[in-house]
């Protein structure tokens, strides 16, 4: 009795043993992608729409097959709009989750808030998101806009097209809005504009009350030169702007707002008919026509369930991140950070404008600059663009302390802030 009972135990631990290997079998098999964007919170609005993209890439790569073999696992978390929580959330991912590279954050300070983790766990982030640039990070690709990719053009549009002469720098008061005025104030004091001219104002995050700050954008384009506000307002405090801008009567032949952060995902929950006329810059539009886009759009509302979604430029920065992370790491024959690092320099992929994006050493990419007009329907019409692609500049050439600078993560150098005038790596 005692030997058949040691034997059924015995059996039962070789089962469950049998059952922990299964199970750790399974794990190997997959390949973990980490997504951390926020699903609640201020910037719910625009970020959650880029977790549900990145299961579609992720849905859709499965399809052909997974990489190098293997299924891709999607992993999620919600950092909730709680700039320290990224950096808590993004721990938890590549150490307890074991993801193998993440896609995420929106605003800088949460981009900032998650730089040492994925330094000190030598880990890989895509960042989809137009920014301020002045940083290069060897774990980070960049494939939003830099300033030169956004930013200068924007104000060069409204000057050279519209004949602005005045100009309001209204920004959401944190660390991209702030380092991007202050390249655009150098660039038109620069250019000749007087400093009585520029009028800079910042507000919280989710700030709603918008009727004492409208009113000063007002007077202060009753000057008699033509005015522009350049907006780097982020997230929901979009919604009340926008309102309040209609409400004092503010209309985009008077003064037009360039935004830097409004897309078609924000535009899908404003009553649009006050807002037709002013201007948004951006490197992707949804109603770009391309045989690439097409398709995009029609995978997108198939995946989703809902035809009226609609999609946005860090969507496109997503797709074009995530194409070269799979390019590169079937070129590495492995998901090791070190070597996919090494191998997505010099990666191009399909673009959704037309042509091909590539990843340059200082881990920005090449794009196109779009400046698209806002349509009663919520979508841009093209009015300009470059004719080529834009390389991604990490550094300004409008800031004293970055102007030498250049990034290049290629050995030997392996530098992000290599200074051209002193020979040194380190920006001294």
């Amino acid at each position: 009795m005692k030997n058949r009972i040691r034997s059924l135990v015995g059996a039962a631990a070789v089962s469950s043993m049998m059952l922990v290997g299964a199970a750790a079998q399974a794990a190997e098999d997959t390949i973990k992608v980490g997504i951390l964007h926020s699903l609640s919170g201020t910037m719910a609005i625009s970020e959650t729409t880029l977790k549900d993209a990145m299961l579609m890439l992720i849905d859709e790569q499965n399809k052909k097959g997974g990489v190098l073999g293997k299924k891709l696992e999607a992993v999620v978390v919600d950092p909730a709009s709680d700039w320290p929580l990224f950096a808590e959330k993004a721990r938890e991912l590549i150490s307890v989750d074991k993801v193998d590279v993440v896609f995420g954050c929106w605003t800088s300070v949460s981009r900032k808030s998650v730089l040492p983790v994925f330094e000190e766990l030598n880990s890989i982030l895509f960042y989809p998101v137009q920014y301020e640039g002045e940083e290069s990070q060897r774990n980070v690709f960049y494939t939003g806009a830099a300033p030169n990719q956004q930013a200068i053009p924007a104000v060069d549009y409204l000057a050279d097209a519209e004949g602005v002469e005045r100009w309001v720098l209204a920004g959401t008061d944190y660390v991209y809005p702030r380092t991007t005025n202050k390249i655009l104030e150098t660039y038109l004091l620069d250019k000749g504009v007087a400093p009585e001219d520029i009028m800079i104002n910042y507000t919280p995050f989710g700030h709603s009350d918008w009727q004492t700050i409208v009113s000063d954008i007002k007077t202060f384009g009753s000057a008699g030169k033509k005015t522009a506000v350049v907006s780097t307002i982020n997230g929901d405090a979009n919604v009340p702007f926008y309102k309040e801008l209609a409400n004092q009567g503010i209309k985009a032949e008077d003064i037009p707002v360039v935004a830097f952060s409004v897309g078609e995902e924000e535009l899908a929950g404003l009553d649009t008919a006050p807002l037709v006329g002013h201007l948004a810059a951006w490197n992707y539009f949804m109603a770009i026509d391309t045989p690439e886009n097409v398709d995009f759009i029609a995978k997108w509302k198939a995946f989703i369930g809902n035809d009226k979604r609609v999609t946005n430029d860090p969507m496109e920065a997503h797709y074009i991140g995530f194409n070269m992370w799979v390019k590169a790491v079937e070129a590495a024959g492995t998901t090791s950070a070190d070597s996919v690092i090494d191998s997505l320099v010099g990666v191009a992929v399909p673009n959704l404008t037309g042509g091909y994006s590539a990843m340059m050493p200082n881990h920005h990419i090449t794009k196109p600059v779009l400046i698209g007009e806002i349509q009663a329907d919520g979508q841009f019409d093209t009015v300009w663009r470059t004719p080529g692609l834009v390389p991604g500049d990490a550094w300004s050439d409008f800031l004293p302390g970055s102007k030498d600078l250049i990034s290049d993560w290629r050995k030997p150098m392996s530098c992000g802030n290599f200074n051209t005038a002193t020979g040194k790596c380190g920006g001294a």
